[in-house]
């Protein structure tokens, strides 16, 4: 996955992907596939039965509902529906025991403070998500610096003609407050400023939504993961870096996330499977750059719970 992440998948896919839309896939077929360090007694594939909920994330969902389809393909016992709401969202079910699996932008400890409710979940990082920040095509800024990205998203700067741009109210697009990809991109962007309280932009509950209102809206400026950048909106270059693949790898992109899937710490059969497929090649070597995220196995850096950032 080379260059600007424009191109990776249909924009009209992704808006469909909204934490209002649940989907649910009931293909059936037959063959087999797991991790290569399985168990022996591993239940085999077309033995495998079962219903899985994954709630959350949004800017996962595209991947995990892919994913979804393909393993149903090879498990027709094994019924999978995929919903977004945001990543808090699928922390809070999974935690409460609610869905089988909870899809997150951020790690648990960033929502949950009860670690006797941290101990009931297991983590598993299938990928990495780039973000950034996107606007309508209209607009003329093709670059911004960090610290003009935290005047925009504080209310500070409102015109587009104080960054290099026309003259042009700006309007900001936010992510609801329970959402894991804006939680990434303000712990990036504004660190520990505080937005002040005067300033409030609308709030959308999906990245599909929040990319079909930028395409739409002139002057809009909003953030997405880069699986859902596409030619109806323009994304921007942030301090001269581009969006792509190798930028995040070594952190000279630095708005980027694990993709996480919290588990039950004791999974049940059919869950553990679908888990183990997200590891497997056929995702991973595939699926996973096909859909636009970044394998974890490619990062020449990794980052904590706290945000810190080291090189493997």
């Amino acid at each position: 996955m080379q260059g600007n992440l424009m191109s990776r998948r249909s924009f009209v896919g992704a808006a469909a992907a909204t934490a209002a839309t649940v989907t649910a896939f009931s293909l059936t077929g037959c063959g087999s596939n797991g991790s290569s360090d399985a168990k022996e007694d591993k239940v085999e594939p077309n033995d495998l039965s079962g219903t899985i909920t994954a709630v959350g994330s949004t800017a996962l969902q595209p991947l995990c509902e892919a994913a979804a389809e393909q393993f149903m393909e090879e498990n027709s016992g094994v019924q999978i529906t995929v919903q977004g709401g945001g990543s808090g969202q699928g922390i809070t079910q999974i935690t409460q025991g609610a869905v089988q699996i909870g899809n997150s932008d951020v790690f648990a400890e960033a929502k949950v403070k009860d670690t006797a409710d941290l101990k009931k979940i297991a983590d598993n990082k299938v990928c990495i998500v780039g973000m950034g920040p996107i606007v309508n095509k209209d607009v003329t800024v093709d670059d911004l610096t960090i610290d003009q990205l935290k005047s925009i998203f504080t209310g500070e700067v409102t015109n587009w003609k104080e960054v290099g741009g026309a003259d042009a109210a700006i309007t900001v697009i936010n992510r609801a407050s329970g959402s894991g990809t804006r939680a990434t991109f303000e712990a990036a962007v504004l660190g520990d400023t505080k937005v002040p309280d005067t300033f409030k932009p609308q709030e959308q509950d999906s990245s599909g939504t929040a990319a079909k209102m930028v395409a739409s809206t002139p002057g809009a400026i909003s953030y997405l993961a880069f699986s859902y950048y596409d030619d109806t909106v323009k994304a921007l270059k942030v301090g001269g870096v581009e969006p792509k693949e190798a930028n995040v790898e070594d952190n000279s992109w630095t708005i980027w996330a694990y993709e996480h899937m919290y588990t039950a710490a004791d999974p049940d059969e059919a869950t553990k499977a679908f888990i183990e497929y997200m590891m497997s090649d056929d995702v991973q070597g595939e699926l996973v750059e096909a859909q636009g995220y970044i394998p974890v196995s490619g990062m020449k850096v990794e980052k904590d719970a706290s945000g810190k950032v080291t090189k493997k």
